[in-house]
């Protein structure tokens, strides 16, 4: 009897274990998966750094460290991220489930940073995947509402813009990664979401303006070098009209001078000599500031065309088209 009463004892012992821990496994449904991702994982130096640099939290060095993070040159790189398509300045790719981030290794100091705010990015791709329904729900609402009342930035308005074509029905997927990295000031509801995966968010934000500068100043910079040539084009071709003009108007004068000279006409030839002079002169005179003129847009010509070069020395340092396509 007593050995009846404990086994029926140890079985619900057993019974209500087994239900405890088919439970606990319902409400943790990542624990195990992902125990067995990071069991004798130890992250790279280079992967705890970035992890260090962009503050994460517990809760993101997880989700980043489950993912394997690798940084890798442009060939590495192409094969494991052939489709990477982000329509921002961010070079890297999350593969779905879990399954790993890529990182471009970039070594223009020009764009330190960029690596920073990648490793950011798609460590909250990762996030993403994982919220809950409901509170997706949430934070898309929080999303969508600081894109249409609050977003004043229209390089990322036009990037948002583009994933309405090349990634249909993920644009909260890439709101939520973009704002958290690239936003300075986000609403304060946004701002405590983000705080469970950034200690000091602000620093992300700031290494992302910091690449984007070395963009944008540079593209302002050729705008505004355009914007003088075009005017000065517009001006050295007004006074090349003129001169032209101002040439065939002394030619006719030296012919009439010349006619008058032949004829015995001193008189004339005498009184049309200072006005075809003065013609000259101001022929010389408007001649030589058609040069300097000339000088002057040839020298920002080669200006502009240095800080376009450099533009595109760092679209190439950031691109993986050069590539040749992988079989």
């Amino acid at each position: 009897m007593i050995l009846r009463r404990f086994r029926h004892i140890a079985g619900l012992t057993i019974f209500f274990a087994l239900v405890g821990v088919g439970g606990w496994i319902l409400a943790h449904p990542y624990a195990i998966p992902d125990w067995l991702r990071l069991r004798g994982y130890t992250p790279p130096r280079v992967v705890n750094d970035l992890a260090g640099d962009t503050t994460m939290t517990d809760t993101a060095r997880h989700l980043f460290f489950i993912n394997r993070p690798q940084v890798e040159n442009k060939t590495t790189f192409a094969k494991a991220c052939p489709q990477a398509s982000e329509q921002t300045i961010v070079i890297g790719c999350y593969i779905g489930g879990q399954r790993g981030i890529h990182i471009l290794l970039v070594e223009d100091d020009r764009l330190a940073g960029i690596e920073q705010v990648t490793a950011a990015h798609e460590m909250l791709h990762a996030a993403y995947e994982r919220l809950s329904s409901s509170e997706r729900a949430r934070v898309d609402a929080m999303l969508q509402d600081y894109a249409d009342n609050g977003l004043k930035d229209e390089r990322i308005r036009g990037v948002l813009k583009g994933y309405e074509t090349s990634e249909p029905g993920q644009q909260h997927n890439e709101m939520h990664s973009i704002f958290g990295t690239e936003v300075t000031q986000l609403p304060s509801e946004l701002e405590s979401y983000y705080a469970r995966y950034f200690i000091d968010r602000g620093r992300v934000a700031g290494y992302a303006a910091k690449y984007q500068a070395a963009f944008t100043s540079r593209q302002s910079t050729v705008r505004n070098y355009d914007d003088q040539l075009a005017k000065l084009g517009s001006q050295i071709k007004q006074n090349t009209a003129t001169l032209e003009q101002q040439d065939r108007q002394i030619g006719n004068r030296r012919q009439e001078l010349e006619s008058y000279r032949a004829s015995g006409s001193i008189e004339a030839y005498n009184a049309g000599v200072e006005p075809f002079n003065g013609l000259i002169a101001r022929y010389n005179s408007l001649l030589g500031e058609t040069r300097q003129l000339i000088d002057r847009y040839n020298a920002i010509v080669a200006q502009r065309n240095e800080i376009a070069s450099q533009t595109e020395e760092l679209q190439q340092a950031i691109s993986t088209q050069s590539l040749p396509s992988q079989q």
